[in-house]
């Protein structure tokens, strides 16, 4: 039996959960469905600080790195 078309790609999963990341968001659970519907559940709602200083710097920069993709 054979697969019909995917309606997201993996770079359309990592580009949304770069998002979350660079918005210090915690991801918990991703739900992928057959129809292209992407649900991303956050962890606790509470904000993550980043740990270190490339920590910051790449969730300063995450809208940058995105876009030279």
């Amino acid at each position: 039996m054979a697969r019909g078309a995917s309606r997201f790609r993996q770079s359309d999963v990592t580009r949304a959960l770069r998002a979350v990341a660079a918005a210090g968001m915690h991801v918990a659970r991703v739900e992928l469905g057959p129809d292209g519907r992407m649900v991303i559940t956050m962890g606790g709602g509470e904000r993550i600080d980043p740990a270190n200083a490339l920590d910051k710097w790449m969730a300063d920069h995450a809208s940058e790195t995105q876009r030279d993709q």
